[in-house]
């Protein structure tokens, strides 16, 4: 491919529409003659629903409906789909999600009634006046306790609250290798509940089209194609095409967005109810209450090692908490994307691996920015580190005995890994680490009474999300070039990435191309935006197309110039054989160019990188103050290395976040107790350093771009890397475990030797 613009930090394009305002977010969306809905959420974690009375309600000023379960069921819509039920020892069991519940609610948040005004205020006021009687029922919150005898049933489905038992690996192999290991560490481990908090919250405008009987939901999502499919065929009952999605300007997702949510059907079913455009905006309380959770993961792994400190075996018996609901891809995070990177950088001959599916009274679970992988990855840093501390060997020593050298390399689990520099990212850190320094910056640390410590770790994605995707090129009549992608973009800077690699193959400027995106009424297929797959999927899609445009264009040029098309040299944006030579533009001009393809790929790719983080701990209040972060990432070929930097730093802040301050919290009663920002704690920047990301590239063959993702990674390294640095600073008061998050009061018990609350 020619050299030119991919690999040039070029400024990302959508941010001059972003800065001066001019994004077009669906808060601000107004159609005429829009309606508002507010959604009437249970109060009661579980709960027997009486009489519904929304008398007062309907005859409040402004309210032209009031929605309930039982008005729902008899449209004969469908439940929300789970479509991510994995294989299990028994037959998984996905309850019935209806979009209001009808008899019973199993959750705080849980739709109960949807009220539609003239106005925002309007249709709050009129919710205050709908009235449930509630019978209260036992709530179980925690998802060990939900799986053991006499926890209150949730489902009479689900005998035990139990989902699924999935199992992977050679059980009998690993076991042996435990019985004959010279040493064997064993962790609790708890990913803890978090939340992806996007900056913009959920929202839809629904229209109904009663002449063609058709729907159109605009809504703030990151895979349309999936979400029509799944309301046109779960839901709606219809055919695809009687269902447009799409979405303006997308304000970060994290992989929350990716989801059927009850409240779009309840706007398109009121649209059609009422005929007017009907919106729904959540509020951020909403979103705690009624999105979707992440991580939610607990249990036991273990490590054998021989006397060298060489890895022989892993396994992990693990509990899921799914919440109340089977969500969309719910039970696949820990039990199909999890073990994908089972065993992270490390050549582990034997992994076994043990998860079971709980639900719970509290929000439903599902993908978060990684989805399974950054729990996989925690599994293995968290046991090396203590595998380092019992044999007394240096964490980065211990890693790089370990690491995978020779390639292709099939883990134990199955992924097979075609290329990455999992060694040279250890000893690149460890060059660039100034270890030497840090026994004097402990020093001058402790000499303000502090303590100071450093933790490393590693990490290994594995990058793909859904296969297969769809392109269009099409040059227009104003000049411009039209980049039609099914992948999508809420900030990681898609219009001006794609751009660029067209720009390099088709000669052409940047700023002559335009991204389109995210329409389900012009882009015929997608998979959208997840798995960390938009450049690896999107883009060689994108490839793709305009290489069947050049083939089109070749045979034009040709014809233009009288010669074979195999006569003809490509550069620059012109073909030429030659002084004779035809610019793109002419043949346009002879005849339209225009190509789209549908590539079928389902590869794997994988990105990896070694990390160090220092910390400072304040002995009196157990406060962490993060002094240093330094992360040595290979993510293949760099299309715009500053846009994955950029990423990169992102995905770390989340990692941090969840490292040291976020978790949802539920009380025993299901009472939801972090259910704002002044209870759920996000990392500011005032909490984060300048984090120093060296990229390597190292391309792969599994794409013609060699592009590894680069959106999910930060969040799989960056927790066990911060909990290794606060346990080396607390090494000498003896704490050898702490479980996320490390709020000041965690760490201030733990030095204390109080147990915590």
């Amino acid at each position: 491919m020619p050299e030119g613009f991919i690999g040039r930090s070029l400024p990302r394009r959508e941010d001059q529409r972003f800065l001066t305002g001019a994004g077009r977010y669906l808060a601000d969306a107004v159609a005429p003659g829009m309606l508002h809905a507010v959604v009437l959420r249970s109060p009661h974690a579980h709960a027997r629903i009486g009489a519904l009375d929304a008398t007062a309600a309907r005859a409040m000023p402004g309210v032209r409906a009031v929605l309930t379960g039982v008005e729902l069921r008899a449209t004969g819509f469908g439940t929300l789909p789970c479509h991510a039920a994995p294989a299990s020892q028994a037959p998984p069991v996905v309850p019935p999600r209806h979009v209001l519940a009808l008899d019973v609610v199993r959750h705080v948040g849980e739709p109960v009634a949807c009220v539609v005004a003239e106005t925002p205020e309007q249709a709050r006021d009129a919710a205050e006046a709908v009235v449930v009687d509630y019978a209260p029922l036992a709530a179980v919150v925690e998802p060990v306790a939900a799986l053991r005898p006499g926890a209150p049933r949730i489902w009479a489905e689900a005998p035990g609250n139990l989902c699924f038992s999935f199992e992977k690996g050679d059980r009998a192999a690993t076991e042996a290798a435990f019985a004959g290991a010279a040493h064997v560490v064993a962790l609790p481990l708890a990913n803890q509940r978090v939340t992806a908090a996007p900056l913009e919250p959920r929202a839809a405008l629904a229209r109904w089209e009663a002449a063609s009987g058709s729907w159109d939901l605009e809504c703030t999502s990151q895979s349309l194609h999936g979400l029509r499919h799944q309301l046109a065929h779960a839901v709606l009952h219809v055919a695809d095409e009687r269902v447009r999605v799409h979405a303006p300007d997308v304000g970060g997702g994290f992989g929350l967005k990716n989801f059927l949510f009850p409240e779009y059907v309840l706007a398109l079913w009121a649209a059609r109810e009422l005929g007017r455009p009907v919106k729904w905006v959540a509020e951020a309380s909403e979103e705690f209450l009624g999105a979707v959770h992440g991580r939610a993961l607990y249990g036991t792994a273990r490590m054998a090692l021989d006397a060298a400190g060489r890895v022989l075996a892993m396994d992990a018996e693990m509990v899921s908490d799914l919440g109340a609901y089977a969500s969309s891809n719910g039970p696949g995070c820990h039990a199909v994307a999890m073990p994908t990177a089972m065993g992270g950088i490390y050549a582990i001959p034997a992994i076994w691996l043990q998860v079971r599916g709980a639900f719970t009274n509290t929000v439903p679970v599902d993908a978060y920015r990684g989805a399974g992988k950054p729990e996989a990855n925690y599994m293995v840093e968290r046991l090396l580190d203590a595998a380092a501390r019992r044999l007394g060997l240096d964490g980065l020593e211990i890693r790089r005995r370990n690491a995978i050298r020779d390639f292709p390399y099939q883990a134990a689990l199955g992924s097979v890994m075609d290329c990455g520099r999992y060694g040279a990212n250890i000893e690149d850190l460890e060059r660039l680490a100034d270890r030497a320094g840090f026994a004097l910056r402990r020093a001058g640390s402790e000499a303000r009474g502090m303590r100071r410590g450093l933790g490393v770790g590693c990490f290994m994605e594995t990058s793909r999300g859904a296969p297969n995707e769809w392109s269009r090129v099409r040059f227009e009549r104003d000049g411009s070039v039209s980049l039609m992608l099914g992948t999508q973009s809420n900030g990681q800077g898609h219009e001006t990435s794609f751009p660029q690699v067209a720009a390099d193959m088709l000669g052409l400027p940047p700023e002559r191309f335009r991204l389109v995106q995210a329409d389900t009424g012009v882009i015929s297929f997608g998979n959208g935006h997840g798995g960390a797959r938009s450049l690896h999927q999107g883009g060689f899609a994108l490839v793709r197309a305009v290489e069947a445009l050049l083939d089109k264009a070749r045979v034009t040029a040709a014809r233009l110039l009288q010669c074979a098309p195999a006569e003809l040299v490509f550069a620059a944006g012109a073909f030429s054989r030659g002084a004779q030579s035809v610019g793109l533009d002419a043949v346009h001009a002879a005849e339209a160019l225009d190509a789209e393809v549908l590539n079928l790929c389902n590869d794997i790719v994988f990105p990896s990188g070694a990390h160090l983080a220092e910390v400072e701990v304040d002995p009196e209040t157990g406060a962490v103050t993060l002094c240093r972060y330094l992360a040595v990432d290979d993510y293949g070929r760099l299309v715009n290395p500053m846009l994955t930097v950029g990423q990169a730093q992102g995905g770390l802040a989340q990692g941090i976040g969840q490292a040291l301050m976020e978790q949802v919290v539920y009380g025993a009663d299901g009472q939801l107790l972090t259910g704002s920002f002044q209870d759920y704690c996000l990392p500011r920047a005032a909490d984060l350093p300048d984090i120093d990301v060296v990229l390597h590239e190292l391309p792969t063959a599994r794409n013609p771009l060699g592009v590894k993702g680069v959106g999910q990674a930060g969040c799989m390294a960056a927790p066990q890397v911060v909990v290794h640095a606060v346990l080396d600073a607390l090494a000498p008061l003896g704490v050898e475990h702490l479980d996320m998050p490390l709020t000041p009061e965690t760490v201030w018990r733990a030095m204390n030797r109080e147990p915590t609350s």
